[in-house]
């Protein structure tokens, strides 16, 4: 059973927030019934919001959903929230969850920024859809998949939906480290103090094109 606290509002899975509210309503419009509008609702904010490593790792905004709402763009932990806080509006009791995971594909720049292709607190957000929970994460954007030669990632609502392990040509993506569970909010001042030990270069954002960026180094 789903506690209460995946239901309510919170700082950064700001449920209660106006624009928040009407985009996960718009989100479901002409679904025909309430898993298929889930189902909806996680391709909108994979496809919809873009994905961006690029944005200010100190900024509380990039973290909220309705920050990442605003910006139309965001990194894994946002769009996350984002989810999350839009399923609860729906009723659809949500928490968010992360994982430290081995990227073999990001742009160099980025590399060279973070001196690592371990990204510390991947996120995901997990729902509850007919008795149990289930992962779901809408980090990486359609576009950007085909970009890459990815499959993009998909959500049935009953099997987790984690990475792609793999691309079109057999060239290794994502691999699982570390899971660190999952929270009722986004623990921002946890992610801040470790970001700012393994990854300082990242406070104050990065100018450019992250999506252009990655696929020039694929080659």
């Amino acid at each position: 059973m789903a506690e209460p606290e995946y239901l309510a509002p919170g700082q950064f899975i700001d449920s209660d927030h106006p624009e928040v509210i009407a985009f996960a309503r718009a989100a479901v419009a002409g679904a025909p019934g309430a898993t298929a509008g889930i189902l909806q609702l996680y391709r909108v904010v994979r496809d919809d919001i873009i994905y961006d490593p690029y944005v200010d790792f100190s900024d509380s905004a990039h973290f909220r959903a309705s920050g990442v709402l605003r910006a139309g763009r965001g990194f894994c932990i946002g769009k996350a929230a984002l989810l999350a806080a839009a399923a609860r509006i729906l009723g659809v009791p949500a928490r968010v969850g992360y994982a430290d995971v081995r990227n073999h594909m990001t742009s160099p720049r980025l590399y060279e920024r973070m001196k690592t292709d371990v990204f510390r607190w991947h996120s995901y957000a997990e729902l509850w859809l007919d008795g149990a929970w289930v992962k779901a994460t809408p980090a990486f954007n359609s576009a950007l998949c085909h970009r890459l030669d990815l499959v993009p990632l998909e959500f049935d609502g009953r099997v987790d939906s984690l990475f792609q392990p793999f691309d079109r040509s057999g060239r290794r993506h994502m691999e699982y480290l570390t899971d660190r569970g999952t929270f009722a909010d986004v623990p921002f001042d946890t992610l801040m103090a470790d970001f700012r030990v393994h990854y300082p270069m990242l406070t104050g954002g990065m100018a450019g094109d992250f999506q252009a960026e990655a696929v020039a180094a694929q080659g």
